[in-house]
């Protein structure tokens, strides 16, 4: 069944378990490292610094730059897979990773389209996977100039322009609704490294998320899709299993995000977003070849993690069982405040476990500054419980979180003394 012998490539001279590498220091790695821990697994960690989410928890740390093929080769060596937390590498480093033997799992041949938001259009194109109607700026910036006026006008001027590569949480993305705005974004961006792409607004009832994870040899497995709410930009709070989703439906998405990760051939977790149109059809927005925001909610709410599931998919072992543990499950990002609070992170945290002891939080080792994800909450809701109760309790942790306000108007030191 495996790819590669077991016991082949480096391991722990304890415990004998294989080693992974995963590249960037981030909260996605600092949690996969939880679930490395849990599975008796040695987890080396590429960060930029001994600061980072990931390299502040971790016994095995290489510092250096994703850039550097070098740090990435010293990250490497020995190890039984490589995979990622960002998908920032520039391929021609991985491909030469690849060369020279190492197993870069999800592979730079699945990786690039994840990477490059126009090479994925036009693969899902090719393989007859719904996408926006979108057009191709990037050449001449003359010619450029005038493919967008005339995809503007065709869609008239319901448009969004978007970064090719490297946008993300909002960040290279323009909405449009006249040319005017169109050509002042893509006049000031046309002088620099940004290419540009321009897509159709879609007509939206709501957005959803398809959770997978293929391993090597092909087997793959599928959470319940979810619904994500967005705020400026960036997922706020997801709502598992999607409320109200026609089952039929819901089977469509996770049959595309396995189908495409069959065709691609991703190794480890891969979010495919979604959105639901208003007349009930399904339109693919974004890829993720690596865990994802939409799917934190299964550290608390599903029988397998997904980043449990990524290292088993990574290392070919056989997949987990994906069912939720209950009928509502809720996650909210703890976002930085516009001003952060006085008070600190750990008095926050002990009145919220007063208040709300079945609160799941999860933080990440980072610094507040606005907007920035710092952590999560996860509400698994009590039998009976419906979709909007666990929302508001969740929302409520996560804003607590945040801000050190209570958005009922509760006041901790008069209730939990």
């Amino acid at each position: 069944m495996s790819s590669q012998p077991r016991g082949a490539g480096a391991t722990h001279s304890e415990t004998g378990m294989p080693t992974v590498t995963v590249i960037g220091g981030g909260q996605l790695a600092r949690m996969t490292h939880q679930s490395a821990i849990a599975l008796g697994q040695c987890l080396r960690v590429l960060a930029a610094t001994d600061s980072d989410p990931a390299a502040q928890v971790s016994g095995d740390v290489v510092l250096g730059s994703h850039d550097d093929l070098d740090a990435l080769r010293r990250a490497a060596e020995g190890s039984v897979a490589f995979t990622f937390d960002h998908e920032g590498v520039p391929l021609d480093h991985l491909r030469v990773l690849e060369s020279e033997g190492v197993a870069v799992r999800p592979p730079s041949t699945a990786l690039r389209y994840a990477q490059d938001k126009l090479d994925m259009r036009n693969r899902l194109s090719e393989l007859g996977l719904p996408v926006p109607d979108f057009a191709d700026l990037s050449g001449d910036v003359s010619q450029a100039r005038e493919r967008l006026v005339e995809f503007g006008a065709r869609n008239r001027w319901q448009i969004v322009l978007k970064a090719v590569r490297g946008g993300y949480d909002g960040r290279g993305v323009w909405l449009i609704d006249d040319q005017s705005q169109a050509l002042e974004v893509f006049d000031a961006q046309s002088g620099g490294d940004t290419v540009l792409m321009a897509e159709q607004k879609v007509q939206m009832r709501r957005e959803l998320s398809a959770m997978i994870a293929r391993s090597p040899h092909g087997q793959g497995a599928a959470w319940p899709v979810v619904e994500t709410v967005q705020r400026n930009g960036q997922c706020a709070v997801v709502l598992a299993p999607a409320p109200d989703l026609d089952p039929d439906l819901a089977q469509q998405a996770q049959q595309m995000a396995l189908r495409l990760a069959d065709e691609l051939g991703v190794v480890g977790a891969m979010a495919m977003e979604l959105f639901e149109t208003d007349d009930g059809k399904l339109v693919v927005n974004e890829l993720a070849m690596r865990p994802h925001n939409s799917g934190h909610w299964t550290m608390d709410g599903a029988v397998t993690s997904q980043f449990e599931q990524h290292l088993r998919a990574v290392l070919d072992y056989p997949l987990g069982a994906t069912a939720a543990r209950a009928d509502v499950v809720v996650m909210a990002n703890v976002l930085g405040a516009e001003q952060t609070p006085t008070m600190s992170v750990d008095e926050r945290m002990h009145h919220l476990f007063a208040r709300m002891p079945d609160a799941r939080i999860h933080m990440y080792g980072k610094g507040e500054r606005p907007d920035r994800k710092v952590g999560h909450v996860n509400i698994v809701g009590r039998p009976g419980e419906d979709v909007a109760t666990v929302r508001e309790r969740a929302e409520r942790a996560a804003h607590w979180m945040s801000t050190a306000v209570w958005t009922d108007g509760w006041d901790p030191h008069s209730a939990d003394g």
